[in-house]
């Protein structure tokens, strides 16, 4: 394992007491490790252990680099852990609920000492009776599925093995990647939770868009490009849709002096009143909570591999999650 933190990893010792855990970027000696965790490792530490079954990646998806590296290893199980899935699956929801109910323009108008949107036909959409469909049902989806059923909402998921799995909500309605455009016909608020790959790419065009009720609430907690921006940026300024809550994006700053100046798109978002922009912050918490979280869950996957048990959260390299 590569860290520097003393304090997170004796708390990590401390969680896995049965555990002989080695720390270092360099392959300890003998390199005898049956689990690496590193989320981009290096050849080095792929192949010094003759032992190596395991790689644990310490957060969620794949990196490209490191599903490169693997393709060539086809012997490695490779995991990931999902520390964050309550935060970002919160975010989810309030990116929901601040687009739904035009929460930002009207916080603006009331700062400003304007009453008139009070006065004026109500542009909220009622969400209960409503009909969420989520695009990725792992850890994040599974818990949008909670808030939206808590909201009275009806859920429909998409996964791409569509059969129920154990520990995911059973009042959801699972359905398989080819049932999509008919699921959206019927859709009142659609989530991405979903991983970038060559297959999700561009998955929400301006095809699927159209499919979506005038109504229509998009929110995307996944990775900006699984909905094609030009596609959703015009069926938001053209009201085909009416709102949409986007915490990731198709632009990021490169440098640290990038990060005042970088539209985080190509097409002008933040001009448009119907939607919540958030800089990818969906996982996010103050870090001694955040990473002490990440301790846990990895903690969790060691004890059940001590254990001799299935290890959480596999990765299909060829799929890229």
């Amino acid at each position: 394992m590569s860290s520097s933190n003393e304090e997170l990893i004796a708390y990590l010792r401390k969680l896995t007491p049965q555990v002989d855990l080695t720390v270092g970027e360099q392959p300890p000696e003998p390199p005898d490790y049956r689990i690496l965790i590193a989320g981009r490792p290096t050849e080095t530490l792929l192949d010094a252990s003759p032992r190596l079954e395991t790689l644990l990646i310490p957060y969620a998806g794949l990196p490209k680099s490191t599903g490169e590296l693997l393709s060539n290893r086809p012997h490695l199980r490779v995991h990931n852990i999902h520390h964050n899935a309550a935060a970002a699956a919160e975010l989810a929801m309030a990116l929901l609920l601040s687009a739904a109910k035009c929460i930002v323009p009207l916080d603006r108008s009331l700062r400003a000492g304007d009453w008139t949107p009070r006065y004026e036909p109500n542009q909220s959409v009622l969400l209960g009776g409503g009909r969420a469909l989520i695009l990725g049902f792992g850890a994040i989806g599974s818990k949008i599925a909670r808030g939206c059923l808590g909201l009275g909402m009806e859920v429909t998921a998409i996964r791409r093995r569509p059969q129920q799995a154990p520990g995911l909500p059973e009042d959801v309605q699972i359905l398989g990647p080819d049932q999509l455009h008919e699921a959206l016909k019927q859709t009142d608020a659609l989530f991405g939770a979903l991983p970038l790959t060559p297959k999700t790419e561009n998955l929400i065009g301006e095809e699927e868009l159209r499919l979506l009720p005038a109504n229509a609430v998009v929110v995307n907690v996944g990775r900006g490009p699984v909905i094609n921006q030009k596609a959703l940026f015009e069926s938001l300024h053209t009201r085909a849709i009416r709102a949409a809550g986007l915490d990731v994006w198709y632009n990021y700053p490169r440098e640290v002096e990038a990060r005042t100046n970088t539209p985080p798109a190509d097409f002008p978002f933040g001009q448009l009143d119907n939607v919540v922009l958030s800089p990818h912050r969906g996982g996010a918490l103050g870090v001694d909570a955040s990473e002490r979280l990440r301790m846990e869950a990895l903690a969790d996957t060691l004890n059940c591999a001590a254990r001799g048990e299935a290890l959480p959260h596999p990765v299909d390299v060829a799929e890229g999650y």
